[in-house]
């Protein structure tokens, strides 16, 4: 199987502008393509892993992938999905940004020896005069045609700016500049770019009569059509001091049955032949498919050492003693915290994260949804003494999937 009759079995790709043409140039490894990435925030999560994957699939078949941060974009910021205006970022924050992108890209692309290019569309943007923008570009735009694509349409009725109007010309040009500089012969993105990735292929057709292609990838969404990535605390990020390792596993441990061999298929470079084998699995085999989820993405953005520690604290949490604690994530109590050397479970519920505030905290444990050490704890008046916490802690879990390791400072 070639490389893009291997993303298509995976189910990565949504749309294509010329499948002929796109297939044959990946296979033969022939493409030089380019995915953007706005530094909208000082890591890359969930949402970016995918492209992330998919660059790293198609190197590895020969291709050349083009990182393009977007110093110049970002100024602007893209509508696509929103549906309010994203706040405006200061320079500098969006420079901070683009460094810490690029340290976490390279952990997935190759880099070396022009295998691959990181570049910043700020270069073209930054110092592109208006008046010429205008007449440069703005007459290959049909107004009619970009009010009814997707990203703009849903947002006609809350209010789109005139700034964010621009973001499609901006990003078809992007794609126009490195068509030009680097050869680059195709753009992919998410399936909600699809009307941005359109608009640069047409407008290098216009502007220098020669053809460049688009291809989308298939959005990341759970069994519910809800994106995934997101959990009630807000992002799955790939920076372990955002999300910890334990964490960013633990979000995959628990993913639905009916969304684990999609995951598996679209994720993990795991062959494919040993991933329908899975198909057949049920009941326990399902959570057997969840850690192997789980260990694979978690090895492959934090490394082996970390996915292996993920897993021994995650197995420990459902063992039925005996089993080493160390990798869990933990909460360390000070003196300060107790007083006439207790502590009552409500604060430590709070203190430790696993409870926004106390009257959530005692909602929790009144509804039986708190356990301490597999033990569950009904009354809210429990309290525990400093040498409770001592040595390896006490474990608090809450629901199903939020446990802390409790110890003493």
């Amino acid at each position: 199987m070639q490389i893009y009759e291997e993303l298509v079995a995976r189910g990565l790709i949504a749309q294509v502008t010329n499948e002929e043409e796109i297939k044959n140039m990946v296979n033969e490894g022939k493409a030089t393509f380019y995915i953007g990435f706005d530094p909208t925030a000082d890591s890359l999560h969930v949402g970016h892993f995918m492209a992330l994957c998919l660059m790293k699939r198609l190197q590895m078949a020969g291709n050349k992938p083009i990182a393009l941060l977007g110093g110049g974009t970002g100024m602007v910021g893209d509508p696509s999905g929103r549906s309010d205006m994203r706040s405006m970022m200061t320079p500098e924050t969006i420079q901070h940004n683009c460094d810490c992108f690029k340290e976490q890209m390279s952990r997935f692309i190759d880099f070396s020896d022009g295998k691959a290019l990181m570049i910043n569309n700020a270069e073209w943007l930054m110092d592109l005069n208006y008046v010429e923008f205008l007449r440069e570009v703005g007459p290959h735009f049909s107004v009619n045609n970009m009010l009814r694509a997707e990203c703009y349409k849903q947002r006609m009725e809350k209010g789109l700016s005139f700034l964010e109007f621009n973001y499609m010309l901006m990003q078809s040009y992007d794609f126009y500049e490195l068509f030009q500089r680097y050869g680059c012969n195709m753009q992919f993105g998410g399936d909600d770019q699809w009307s941005n990735m359109l608009g640069g292929t047409e407008l290098i057709r216009r502007k220098l009569g020669k053809d460049a292609h688009a291809m989308t990838i298939t959005l990341l969404l759970n069994s519910e059509g809800k994106k995934m990535g997101k959990t009630q605390s807000g992002a799955v990020w790939l920076d372990p001091n955002k999300t910890s390792p334990f964490d960013f596993y633990q979000y995959w441990r628990n993913v639905n049955d009916a969304d684990v061999l999609k995951c598996l298929r679209m994720l993990t470079f795991l062959p494919l032949e040993q991933i329908d084998e899975m198909d057949q699995w049920e009941g326990s085999q399902l959570n057997q498919a969840k850690e192997i989820l789980a260990f694979e993405l978690t090895k492959l953005v934090h490394g082996e050492e970390e996915a292996l520690k993920a897993q021994e604290g995650a197995r420990a949490l459902f063992s039925a003693g005996g089993a080493s604690t160390a990798n869990m994530p933990t909460c360390e109590l000070t003196e300060e915290d107790f007083k006439e050397n207790a502590i009552d479970i409500l604060s430590v519920l709070q203190k430790s994260g696993l409870a926004a505030s106390r009257s959530e905290a005692r909602r929790n444990v009144e509804q039986g949804g708190v356990s301490v050490d597999g033990t569950q704890v009904k009354d809210i008046k429990a309290s525990f003494t400093k040498e409770q916490f001592e040595g390896e802690g006490l474990v608090f879990k809450r629901g199903k999937k939020n446990f802390m390791k409790v110890v003493l400072k």
